[in-house]
């Protein structure tokens, strides 16, 4: 974003404001905190494309614009994450056959605490959600 955002200046405005842009988009970038755990997350994720090969979505998050895609099963049972109490279906979109992973995992510094207690969230969430389905309950998830 910020590299962009200082090409778009220096292309329309030239040098030498342009150059000052690129500058501060340069130092912005060259401090700002890096995360090991988005490298790793990369790599794991690419590994797991590589190892797995082209797979297909779970048919439930497939559009069914024709009637054939709906008797195939496409969209059944899709849940509209923003339509549940939470905001979180807990649903898998991960391909059939291909067992949920976790690629990234986050650092304990600065922002990335935060992402922490939002995944560990998630996983309380879908949790609570599987406990729910396997007991024949609700499927909505809870709210806090």
């Amino acid at each position: 974003m910020w590299a962009l955002a200082a090409w778009d200046v220096y292309e329309r405005l030239g040098s030498p404001e342009g150059e000052l842009a690129i500058a501060q988009a340069v130092l912005y970038l060259a401090t700002a905190p890096k995360s090991i755990g988005v490298y790793r997350g990369f790599n794991r994720a690419h590994a797991a494309a590589k190892r797995t090969g082209s797979l297909m979505p779970p048919a439930h998050i497939l559009n069914a614009p024709t009637r054939l895609m709906k008797n195939l099963g496409y969209g059944k049972g899709y849940q509209y994450d923003p339509d549940t109490d939470t905001g979180f279906s807990g649903a898998n979109y991960f391909p059939d056959g291909m067992p949920r992973e976790t690629f990234y995992e986050p650092t304990t510094g600065g922002y990335e605490r935060t992402i922490t207690e939002r995944l560990h969230h998630w996983a309380e969430l879908r949790a609570t959600l599987a406990a729910d389905r396997d007991s024949g309950g609700s499927t909505t998830a809870p709210t806090d």
